[in-house]
């Protein structure tokens, strides 16, 4: 029955996405591929429940908003502050959701897939010391975030890299996000994204995350 229920609300996730702005997108693995750091079972409800509901509620808040039913998700999320007040903050949460939660599937891939470039590894050096120093400090920035968040690594328009930490659904194209950046690799630190397997064993699960990294993602970005 609950198999059967989950499946009819995904076709109408589906019919409802049909006619609207943005969609939800297919993960790009199989909900464990990612086992045994990132279990199914989160996987599951992460994309399926929580990035639905984020990819719903944006498509409802710009339904009536002509004027910008054909501006991208980027375009809206690095003018936030100049939508219509009635669906700012909505559009901040939801679409920087929509937008936080499709970059950060496609920055994980099951393990011992991908490695990390020569360019890439020079690109931390430079920028951190080590290898070991950026990891450390990205960890840092995961387990330190007080509440719900993401940790990101960001290039800078300059070129440098730096580690940051945004609140709920903010992200780095937002203007009330400093500095700005371009991301390059995300870790989502709200609960939903771990609780299952880890409880409250945040450092735990940002350690694990080095396993399922998309390093590959991370050479194309890196300018």
């Amino acid at each position: 029955m609950k198999k059967t229920l989950l499946m009819w609300g995904m076709v109408l996730v589906c019919l409802g996405s049909a006619n609207a702005q943005f969609t939800l997108p297919p993960l790009p693995y199989a909900n464990d591929a990612l086992e045994p750091y990132i279990d199914s079972v989160t996987m599951r409800i992460h994309h399926d429940t929580h990035h639905a509901a984020y990819v719903n509620n944006v498509n409802t808040a710009l339904k009536d908003q002509n004027d910008l039913k054909d501006k991208s998700l980027d375009w809206l999320l690095n003018n936030v502050n100049n939508l219509p007040e009635a669906i700012r903050t909505v559009v901040r949460n939801n679409g920087g959701g929509h937008y936080n939660h499709s970059f950060f599937w496609t920055s994980l891939a099951p393990a011992g897939t991908t490695a990390m470039s020569a360019k890439t590894e020079k690109a931390l050096v430079d920028n951190f010391g080590s290898v070991d120093n950026f990891k450390a400090e990205f960890e840092k920035a995961a387990v330190g975030r007080f509440g719900s968040g993401w940790a990101w690594l960001i290039q800078l328009p300059d070129g440098k890299l730096k580690i940051i930490s945004t609140p709920n659904q903010d992200n780095p194209l937002m203007p009330v996000v400093e500095p700005q950046g371009a991301p390059i690799l995300a870790l989502d630190v709200w609960e939903h994204a771990y609780y299952l397997k880890y409880q409250s064993k945040r450092a735990a699960y940002a350690a694990a995350f080095w396993n399922v990294v998309n390093w590959d993602k991370i050479d194309k970005l890196l300018k």
